[in-house]
């Protein structure tokens, strides 16, 4: 699923983004994009292909963690 959120303005270390139905919603300056300013479109997406990879990673990192405490 993707979401589109339109950025109203920017207030301090947040930007106000305008959500579907003209809901805004302040989002941490941190995660928009350097470049971004009032009026671009953001797209909100899922990756699922790291979302997996991040999923192993742990899958395999608590594994190694049982083998050790069995020693």
């Amino acid at each position: 699923m993707v979401k589109k959120v339109v950025i109203d303005r920017f207030e301090g270390n947040f930007a106000i983004v305008e959500l579907e139905g003209r809901k805004m919603v302040a989002v941490p300056i941190e995660i928009v994009p350097e470049d971004a300013k009032e009026g671009d479109v953001l797209i909100i997406s899922t990756d699922v292909q790291s979302t997996q990879e991040r999923e192993q990673r742990i899958k395999d990192l608590f594994e190694s963690l049982k083998g050790e405490g069995g020693k």
